[in-house]
């Protein structure tokens, strides 16, 4: 017994176990990261929606729902969507001058959305949103 050398305490952590816990984490996240779907956003669908070169024929639609059809300056309310197509069309004949639907922040946009289906559906091609920019202070 007094050929033992005394013990020495060891001043070195072992990490090997932290590393192996960590990488099987990472497999486990690996893994099960695909199988999560994102949340999915059930918005209402409408065509595409063309650049506007010339001045569109506008239609506004206020918080209560009410519609409006602007063309240079004189207005015509309009009592529906599909009253307010065939307004349009009529205006339009065969040209092919855009539309432009302005509405209320507050409005929903399903409403909005409504509305430009709406006038797509009867064969109004150029339908657009406008928005207003805003100004950074």
């Amino acid at each position: 017994m007094l050929n033992r050398r005394p013990r020495r305490q060891m001043n070195q952590m072992n990490v090997v176990p932290y590393i192996d816990v960590m990488l099987v984490l990472l497999v486990i996240f690996m893994v099960t990261a695909p199988m999560f779907t994102p949340g999915v956003i059930d918005v209402p669908s409408v065509s595409q929606a063309p650049s506007i070169d010339v001045r569109p024929l506008e239609v506004t639609i206020d918080a209560q729902s009410r519609i409006q059809l602007i063309d240079n300056e004189q207005k015509t309310s309009v009592a529906s969507p599909e009253e307010l197509a065939g307004q349009i069309k009529a205006l339009l004949g065969d040209g092919n001058r855009p539309v432009a639907i302005s509405a209320d922040a507050n409005l929903k946009y399903a409403e909005v959305v409504h509305v430009a289906d709406v006038l797509h559906q009867a064969g109004i091609k150029r339908v657009a949103l406008t928005v207003k920019q805003q100004t950074q202070q």
